[in-house]
């Protein structure tokens, strides 16, 4: 079984599908010859041909309207977006058409799709490279939303995404695409879309994070161990729609609770998260809930990135806070 980086993940899930299913297709820019920017479509078109792996002009919003058309005939597409930041000329194709049609035409077209996109900081790129909005997404009823933390969810969830009879836009944090690697088995076992993932279990705290933030919230669990504070560890993985059940049960466990997240901290799917446990579990908390974020502004250049994005000491200071409320 061979270690791979959550990039190479992404590469195996759609390699497979490639392999499996003669409806899936592939295409964005520089996807074919060159393999991608970050390289999540290395030597794919070289295995499957220029037909099934396909370089697109440098247009988004044609990107998102070949795959809602190929999808709406049977097909499954799967487009690029090179960075999340070059998204927003395709919204109107995503949420006016893709996120709709299954409403529209009273289930008789679904569209099996999904939208890759690289997204967050911390590789030093200008700032619509390095945006969290994954929030606007969210917001859409029609598509689900999904963000891999590690190569094995990278791996599993988008060979669930790609299943999906429905829009799926998939985001991958690439600020943690080389960061770590994990043994996956290249079998086609897909992990359940629209579930939270519990990685730590813990009594007296939970902290909730998606994504390249779940590095840092895991680390922070284990400095709080070393204190005697005992944290749960939930990696929401998929942001719409949220396995809330989970989240309320842990909750329900630990009463305190702490949402970590890198996007900016208004109108977020933290302040989602916050309000939901807030209707339904406000008598089971103990204490405020807690949120460490990205600040309400516009993404620094790279000098000040570090300062926008969460770290594990703020992370630590929220916690305890948390933990010390009476």
């Amino acid at each position: 079984m061979a270690a791979i980086t959550l990039i190479e993940a992404v590469n195996a899930a759609m390699a497979y599908e490639l392999e499996h299913d003669k409806d899936v297709v592939l295409f964005g820019e520089d996807v074919g010859k060159n393999g991608g920017v970050f390289r999540a479509t290395d030597g794919l078109q070289k295995k499957y041909g220029s037909d099934r792996v396909i370089d697109s002009p440098l247009a988004e919003s044609m990107i998102a309207g070949l795959a809602v058309g190929m999808a709406a005939q049977g097909m499954k597409p799967i487009a690029e977006m090179q960075f999340m930041g070059f998204i927003f000329p395709a919204v109107d194709q995503i949420f006016c058409h893709a996120a709709r049609m299954r409403h529209r035409t009273r289930g008789r077209l679904t569209l099996p799709m999904v939208i890759r996109a690289p997204y967050g900081g911390g590789i030093h790129a200008p700032e619509h490279h390095s945006e969290s909005t994954e929030a606007l997404f969210a917001h859409i009823p029609g598509l689900k939303v999904v963000i891999p933390s590690n190569p094995s969810r990278a791996y599993g969830l988008m060979l669930a995404a790609i299943r999906d009879p429905d829009p799926v836009i998939f985001l991958e944090p690439k600020r943690v695409y080389r960061i770590v690697k994990h043994e996956v088995e290249d079998n086609g076992e897909e992990y359940p879309l629209e579930a939270c993932f519990v990685d730590r279990e813990g009594s007296d705290i939970t902290l909730i994070s998606w994504g390249a933030m779940m590095h840092e919230t895991l680390q922070a669990a284990e400095k709080l161990a070393a204190e005697g504070i005992d944290a749960e560890v939930i990696d929401v993985a998929t942001i719409s729609p949220i396995d809330m059940d989970t989240i309320l049960e842990s909750v329900q466990k630990t009463g305190r609770v702490c949402i970590v997240q890198e996007a900016p901290k208004s109108g977020s799917v933290g302040s989602e998260i916050a309000a939901e446990i807030a209707e339904k579990a406000i008598l089971s908390l103990l204490a405020p809930i807690g949120r460490v974020s990205g600040y309400d502004t516009v993404m620094p250049y790279y000098r000040l990135e570090k300062q926008y994005m969460p770290t594990v000491d703020r992370i630590l200071d929220e916690a305890r806070k948390i933990m010390e409320y009476k």
